[in-house]
């Protein structure tokens, strides 16, 4: 293999994994047993618990090599809804999930909205635990 500028070349999957800056993401909560249930029921996916340092947590699901996260009931974090946004995948349409966070105790805050130029669609919401949390969505 050939180097560029004197910088060996990469593997596939290791520029893969250099072009998606995100490799964990942390959602702060105050019951973690309600956080679960709501996240459980808007996703339509089963989050696993863990225990990671004393901490428990909720880990969404995910496949090797993609990032993840978790829900975690930290005492050094609390939820806010003006801190670091990040966004969940919405599926295939936002609004299926939009519909079932206010059942789930969560505030819808901004619907599906397009982003144009064929990006795909956002929304935003307020979770069960206070934290504004973003959808996407490619349609």
């Amino acid at each position: 293999m050939q180097r560029i500028n004197g910088i060996p070349p990469v593997n596939f999957l290791e520029k893969h994994l250099m072009d998606n800056p995100l490799r964990w993401f942390e959602i702060a909560t105050t019951d973690l047993d309600r956080a679960v249930a709501f996240y459980q029921t808007i996703l339509a996916i089963e989050l696993r618990r863990e225990n990671c340092g004393g901490n428990a947590m909720a880990i969404f699901p995910y496949a090797e090599p993609y990032p993840s996260g978790a829900l975690v009931a930290m005492p050094q974090l609390q939820p806010r809804d003006n801190g670091t946004l990040i966004y969940l995948d919405g599926g295939a349409d936002l609004n299926v999930v939009l519909a079932r966070i206010p059942a789930a105790g969560g505030q819808v805050v901004m619907a599906k909205t397009d982003i144009g130029k064929d990006i795909g669609h956002i929304a935003l919401f307020i979770d069960c635990e206070g934290n504004r949390i973003g959808l996407y969505s490619k349609d």
